[in-house]
Order: structure tokens, then sequence, then C-alpha cells
């Protein structure tokens, strides 16, 4: 086994040990009826790009099931891994693409004109098609030059459907999001989807735990 791959294969445990903890701490789902999912992704052929990103979010919530940080080889433009499984990045990723943005081909973009703004956290000499944009801060780097960001508050009325959020767990790792279009019963705020290490969910954990990064881009 190379270094690399046992460097990996820890980062994934990590994860997935997180995401199991907070997932036992407290019962944060938000359930929906069949109707009611049928009706939350649903796309009509008038559907604006944010409607779009708002249906493939919750969407993701009926086939993504598992979690895998593993290295992986994609194509590019619109490389994924298999849909059933993934990061927290590849629910925003897999969304925006709904909208008709390819956060993949931006990121590779801008990191190849501009790879020393970007954070030097991995050893990386250049960028790399295949992983950057799976990458929580390089996610955040981006909208932030992008001029997407947001004041992070905590008001529930601050954060809208399509917004994307960013965490720092109680274990200092990383998390990233997007706030959906269902509200959480009798509450304000939006339910989150998010892969923390079981698959795709949608929950009630807009501020479980410190926001770093709060991004609007549609």
């Amino acid at each position: 086994m190379t270094k690399n791959s046992f460097l990996r294969i820890c980062l994934a445990a990590m994860w997935l040990m997180a995401g199991c903890q907070v997932l036992r701490s407290s019962q944060r789902a938000v359930e929906l009826s069949n109707q009611e999912l049928k009706t939350a992704i649903q796309v009509k052929p008038d559907s604006t790009p944010l409607e779009k990103v708002n249906s493939a979010a919750i969407e993701q919530t009926t086939y993504t099931t598992s979690y895998d940080a593993s290295y992986a080889k994609l194509d590019y433009p619109n490389g994924d891994v298999p849909k059933e499984t993934g990061v927290c990045a590849d629910v925003v990723v897999r969304a925006f693409r709904s909208g008709g943005i390819d956060l993949q081909k931006e990121l590779h973009g801008d990191m190849t004109a501009n790879f020393k703004k970007y954070p030097q956290k991995w050893g990386a000499r250049r960028p790399d098609k295949n992983i950057d944009h799976r990458r929580v801060p390089n996610l955040m780097t981006w909208f932030d030059r992008q001029r997407k960001s947001l004041p992070i508050t905590q008001e529930q009325k601050d954060y809208l459907p399509g917004d994307v959020v960013a965490w720092q767990l109680d274990n200092g790792l990383l998390h990233i999001g997007m706030i959906s279009k269902i509200k959480v019963e009798g509450q304000e705020r939006y339910a989150v989807v998010h892969n923390i290490g079981i698959g795709a969910r949608l929950e009630d954990v807009l501020f479980a735990w410190k926001i770093i990064g709060h991004y609007r881009y549609f």
C-alpha cells in the first residue's frame, strides 16, 4: 500500500466516524411523504436554474446512500464518482450541474490560472481535475473569488433555498451542504441536504455546527 493510499483510507475513516457520531447524537432527520418527495424533486419545463438546483439537491437523498472519500480518476468535464456514493462536496457539485454549472470545470479553470490563490493543503504542485472540486476549502475559495459570499449570521431568515453553507465540525473537520426548499416543521429555517457519512440526507442541521461560509450563487 502506498503512502497516499493509506492517507486516503485514513481520511475516509475519519469522516465516517465523524458522521456516525453526529448522527447518533441527535435525531435531526426531516421526513417527507412519498407525495411530498415526488413534488419536491419535480422539475417543470420552465423551471429556473435555482429551481432545478433545489430539486436536484433533494433528489440525491433517493440515490446517494453511502460516503466514500477515496481518490478516483474522473472524466472531464462533468466527471463524477458513482452516484450511489460520494463526499459532502459532491452534494453541491451534483446539484449545481442541474443548474448548468459544472464546478469541476469551473474550479479547474480558475485553479489552473490562479493556483496560488487556493489553499496549499495537500502537497499538490498543480491543479488536479479529479479531486480539487471535491475539497471543501477549494469550493469555499472559489465561491469567495466569484464574490458569492454572504454574511454569516445566526438568523434563520438569512439562509435561503439553494444557498451553500460550510461548517467546521466539532472535531475540526470541514463540511459543506446545501439549504433545501423544505422548511423544518415548526420553524422558519430550511432543512439541509448534506452527506456526513451515510449518504445524502435531508436534516435540520443548519445551526448544528460552527458556520464558516455562506454562499449564494443562483
